[in-house]
C-alpha cells in the first residue's frame, strides 16, 4: 500500500491534446521514478508497441502552448529538453506498465 500514488497526484498530470486525454513522458517518468531520458530510452526500444493512438510526440506549437501554460522553466545549461515530449493516451499508459516492469529495467 505504501507505493500506491494519490489519485489527486495522477489527474493533475492528465492533459487534453489532440482531443486525447494523454499523460506527458516526464510526469509518468516520475511516478516511475526515473528520469525522462531513461524512460523514453525505454520506450524507444519497444516503439513496436506503441502505435500513434497509445502515444504520439508533440509538435514544436503544442510544446510552447504547453509549456507558456505551465510556465516551470528551469535556468541554466542543460535544464531544457532537447526533443519534444511524448504523450501517452489511456492505451499508451497501459501498455507501459508490461513495458517497463521494473525499476531495474529502466536503469539499463
Amino acid at each position: 500500500m505504501a507505493n500506491l500514488v494519490p489519485t489527486e497526484r495522477i489527474e493533475r498530470l492528465i492533459l487534453l491534446i489532440r482531443g486525447h486525454k494523454v499523460m506527458m513522458d516526464a510526469g509518468l517518468a516520475e511516478l516511475y521514478g526515473v528520469p525522462t531520458k531513461v524512460f523514453n530510452q525505454a520506450v524507444k526500444r519497444n516503439k513496436d508497441r506503441f502505435p500513434s493512438d497509445f502515444m504520439f510526440q508533440l509538435t514544436d506549437e503544442e510544446f510552447y502552448s504547453l509549456r507558456s501554460q505551465i510556465v516551470t522553466l528551469e535556468t541554466g545549461r542543460g535544464r531544457h529538453r532537447k526533443y519534444l515530449p511524448y504523450a501517452f493516451t489511456e492505451q499508451g499508459v497501459a501498455m507501459l506498465s508490461s513495458v517497463l516492469r521494473s525499476k531495474r529495467e529502466l536503469k539499463t
